[in-house]
């Protein structure tokens, strides 16, 4: 049988949501039975189309279908882009209409995170607009509780709708601080906790 994995799915343009990605990651590895998977989508060209290889130059492989359908839990992420989703991870998610029909994504745990540039770039409401896609497939929304208590003291990222990283600096690729690194790790953590939980009640 299959190990039951968190999918860790995100895209990212210039590498900071990639190191939230890999911050949950660690967080789902701490958990015993279940494994973290890292993958990213493809950026896309200006008539919305995918303009990349098959298999990436470097980094995490692309997300196929089999990885979003058997995830036991799902962890989505974007940098903002006027505080939406980037386009590229749009368009994937615009192509899950087969796994909407088939109901495979039906009551498993989903969280989403983003990295900006600036303070007030429209983080909540990305966060807010990649929940949507995921309860209109039936998921269950797993936010950041404030028994997190980098929660009441950070003064970067972090925040109860999902995790989230204040990129600076010229390469917007700062690293992530002390605060925004704990609270993606207890984040991976309680995606894992919650998928394990329910895989024991049900089979995916």
């Amino acid at each position: 049988m299959t190990k039951p994995y968190v999918l860790i799915l995100y895209y990212s343009r210039h590498g900071a949501t990639r190191k939230l990605a890999q911050a949950i990651s660690h967080g789902v590895e701490q958990i015993k039975g279940i494994e973290a998977r890292l993958r990213t989508v493809p950026r896309v060209s200006p008539v919305t189309e995918s303009s990349e290889p098959e298999i990436p130059l470097k980094g995490d492989i692309y997300c196929s279908e089999n990885d979003l359908r058997h995830c036991a839990a799902l962890a989505l992420g974007s940098p903002t882009r006027f505080g939406n989703m980037a386009a590229p991870l749009k368009y994937f998610i615009d192509s899950t209409a087969s796994q909407w029909v088939n109901g495979d994504l039906i009551d498993k745990p989903a969280g989403v995170f983003t990295s900006t540039s600036s303070m007030h770039g429209g983080q909540e409401s990305t966060l807010l607009s990649m929940m949507l896609p995921l309860i209109h497939h039936g998921m269950l929304i797993v936010g950041v509780p404030y028994s997190e208590d980098d929660l009441h003291t950070t003064r970067s990222g972090g925040g109860p709708y999902g995790v989230s990283h204040l990129a600076s600096g010229q390469d917007k690729t700062s690293e992530l601080t002390e605060e925004e690194a704990r609270i993606a790790v207890a984040y991976g953590k309680r995606l894992a906790n919650l998928a394990t939980r329910l895989c024991h009640q049900s089979t995916y």
